[in-house]
């Protein structure tokens, strides 16, 4: 893997994708490598709140809560370059996608339905997954938001196994792009016969 010491960050590093695809995960690993603070969205909008992200959406409802995310995201955006993972609705948000795209490059970490069912079913505190059928809703959000995630700088699947190679393949596309001239192809970081359904998608 290219020494992550030749690689100059001068923007932040913006991870975008639907909860459980290792946004969190990755970014902290990403972020060391590169020697930049990792933050997280979530985390931060918590702490502005004083509660969790599903009292947020149990108290004042989803509006109330895209409100302080994007209100966060673009405190977030104005500070020194860092790895910020970002919520799976963060970046539908027309003004947040404009800031991201202005001051930052955006990643892209896209996995498929089956990796998204499996890790989200790890946890009990996604909100958007407790409105019914897990599956349903998932793929209602895939169709929903990926053509939207399409716009991002870099698009990076993600691996189920071992993180060290997801983080691996997105280091080398960051370095791609930024080393690049503007507008310059980047590398293709998808997985081999990458479905977004996965095994139920083929």
């Amino acid at each position: 893997m290219p020494s992550a010491k030749s690689l100059k960050v001068s923007r932040t590093i913006v991870l975008i994708g639907l909860m459980g695809a290792g946004k969190s995960c990755i970014g902290r690993r990403l972020a060391t490598l590169l020697g930049l603070n990792f933050v997280d969205a979530d985390n931060e909008i918590e702490r502005a709140a004083g509660c969790t992200i599903e009292e947020i959406f149990e108290r004042h409802g989803e509006t109330a809560f895209r409100d302080g995310e994007r209100r966060v995201i673009k405190r977030l955006l104005g500070q020194a370059a860092q790895v910020l993972a970002t919520g799976g609705g963060s970046f539908m948000d027309p003004g947040t996608r404009a800031a991201i795209r202005e001051q930052a490059v955006s990643v892209w970490l896209r996995a498929d339905l089956n990796l998204l069912l499996k890790r989200t079913g790890r946890r009990n505190n996604r909100p958007l997954l407790k409105r019914g059928d897990p599956r349903a809703i998932l793929k209602h959000l895939m169709a929903e938001r990926y053509p939207v995630y399409a716009e991002a700088d870099i698009v990076v699947d993600s691996a189920d196994g071992p993180p060290e190679v997801t983080v691996e393949r997105m280091h080398a596309a960051v370095e791609s792009y930024l080393a690049g001239p503007a507008g310059a192809a980047v590398p293709d970081a998808r997985l081999p016969n990458a479905h977004p359904e996965g095994d139920a998608g083929r």
